[in-house]
């Protein structure tokens, strides 16, 4: 056999060996196994990467065929169906511009400008829905082609697509993108990086949802957008239950419930800052009396700080060079301040207002924390995204040898806490360094390392999140799912060795020495004005006994 021509061996999920021919595509794979899987399959994975059919593969790479079976097959036919609604909305309003159209948790979205004179309703949406069923019906195939950035920008700019032009500009000065793909289907090309399916035919059942105003990267600076969201499955009986849910969750939406029930209202004059009536304030201290019994129970000793500090005292936190663009500022006889975004920095305050010994250790200092976070305008939402909110916030000062019990005992809570509210399916993530972020690489490797084994020591389940943990450390999130099975990130645990550096907290050690504490940052439900949002779609308003007239 001459050189170069040895044939490709892949490995297959079962352990198999799979041998092909040089320069052989997911496509090609796909057939060798078997031709019913040639004609079920959707994409190819490559590792924890999905690909294009029509990818080569590599020799040696381990591979798997995405079919409707896949949890992944879905995700591919909801991306293919956003570049079909793409397609119907340029046939049918001539002239509009399109933005982004990811997939997204149960179905897809893509964000539009339509000319001036076009005002884009729900009414229109069985009309857009109509031409995308033609489209499908067509199987029109989705090509792709990849050219250099400045063939790209002169694509899009003859076709007056500035919004394109602008995502590949950003490409090459973020990324220094060189090249980019496109993909198309019949008429519509779109820049994405894709994966795709072969063709259109392989979305089996859309329905769109609903249309909803947007900024164009979110910046209500920018231009406004109209978003049409939609859905696709396999499978008529799957929509028909996502329907059912979609009515279930209109239902049983707090902000329509919460004035019924005269427990908070929302007003143009404070955006994302809940006012909330006599109702609503019960049901908060019931909460609170909840996470309380905790706090008691574990040794916990409440503080209050101040809402308002020098602007100084953020920079040494770390808060203005990681956080500074989420917080507000303002200034008072010549001297700046800010509202505080997170309860940390005046916990660290009061701890080293005194001096400690080992003996004092751990000192655990909790606070419903009122804080005040700088959200866009456009991504509020009720209660479950405002821009004031309290937390059940609390910071234990501790040394290395009981982060694992300390941990433990914050798991404990949260577990008992979420019981008594009646979660009971709860899943944990342990989240990593993040890019942005404080500290050497040792000490976050001992912080992930710590929490890490914690989490074993305790036998509980987790998935580990790269890269999502908060500036200062790794954390551990609990994650609840409500009675509609939609999953909540709600308490935290995070273990932080950056603010005692910063804030040169110290104990006295059992040898005399000067020692540094580790904080441990902890919430048991996060927001309260979060969770009575969740709390209150979770009982569709009609909380269990003892509760239901909201008597203190």
């Amino acid at each position: 056999m001459p050189a170069g021509t040895e044939k490709l061996t892949l490995s297959l999920p079962d352990g198999t060996a799979l041998e092909l021919e040089p320069g052989a595509t997911g496509a090609d794979a796909a057939l060798a196994i078997g031709e019913g899987l040639a004609r079920a399959a959707l994409a190819l994975k490559v590792g924890d990467e999905i690909r294009d059919l029509s990818a080569p593969v590599g020799d040696g790479e381990e591979i798997s065929i995405i079919t409707s079976r896949d949890p992944e097959g879905l995700e591919v036919i909801r991306h293919d169906a956003a570049h079909v609604m793409a397609t119907a909305v340029q046939e049918l309003y001539p002239g509009t511009k399109v933005t982004i159209g990811p997939a997204i948790e149960n179905g897809f979205y893509y964000d539009f400008e339509f000319p001036e004179e076009v005002k884009i309703t729900d009414a229109e949406l069985p009309a857009i829905e109509a031409a995308m069923k033609k489209h499908i019906k067509a199987d029109e195939k989705f090509e792709r082609r990849d050219l250099s950035v400045g063939e790209a920008i002169e694509i899009f700019k003859a076709q007056g697509e500035n919004f394109k032009v602008e995502l590949i500009e950003d490409l090459i000065t973020n990324e220094g993108a060189e090249t980019v793909s496109l993909y198309r289907n019949g008429p519509f090309e779109d820049l994405c990086r894709g994966p795709h399916g072969p063709g259109t035919k392989k979305i089996k059942v859309i329905k769109l949802n609903s249309v909803a105003g947007s900024y164009w990267r979110g910046d209500e600076n920018r231009e406004t957008l109209t978003r049409i969201y939609g859905t696709a499955f396999f499978d008529k009986q799957d929509l028909k239950v996502h329907l059912e849910k979609i009515e279930q969750a209109k239902a049983r939406d707090h902000r329509r419930l919460g004035p019924q029930l005269d427990l908070f209202m929302l007003r143009e004059e404070a955006p994302g800052m809940p006012f909330w009536l006599p109702n609503g304030s019960v049901l908060l201290g019931l909460i609170e009396k909840e996470v309380r019994e905790q706090l008691d129970r574990r040794g916990y000793q409440e503080i209050a700080t101040p809402q308002v500090m020098d602007e100084a005292l953020w920079h040494r936190s770390g808060h203005w060079e990681n956080y500074k663009d989420d917080m507000y500022f303002m200034e008072v006889d010549d001297r700046r301040y800010a509202l505080r975004p997170m309860n940390c920095p005046g916990a660290c305050l009061v701890y080293g207002a005194h001096r400690h010994s080992y003996r004092d250790l751990p000192l655990r200092l909790a606070e419903f924390g009122r804080v005040t976070r700088n959200e866009r305008e456009g991504v509020l939402h009720g209660l479950l995204r405002v821009r004031a909110f309290t937390q059940d916030d609390a910071h234990v000062y501790c040394t290395e040898d009981q982060i694992e019990s300390e941990v433990g005992d914050i798991c404990e809570a949260i577990d008992e806490l979420y019981g008594r509210f009646g979660f009971e399916d709860v899943s944990v993530e342990l989240s990593t360094r993040p890019e942005k972020s404080l500290g050497s690489d040792d000490l976050w490797e001992k912080a992930e390392a710590k929490l890490q084994a914690a989490l074993d020591a305790q036998d509980r389940e987790y998935t580990v999140n790269p890269g999502d943990g908060a500036f200062y450390g790794p954390k551990i999130d609990f994650h609840v799912t409500d009675a509609l099975g939609r999953s909540w990130q709600l308490g935290t645990c995070q273990l932080d060795f950056q603010m005692p550096e910063r804030f040169e907290l110290d104990y006295t050690g059992a040898d005399d020495e000067r020692q540094r504490p580790v904080m441990i940052h902890r919430a048991l439900l996060g927001s309260m004005e979060r969770f009575a949002g969740i709390l209150i779609e979770h009982y569709a308003g009609r909380f269990p006994s003892g509760w239901r007239r909201f008597r203190r």
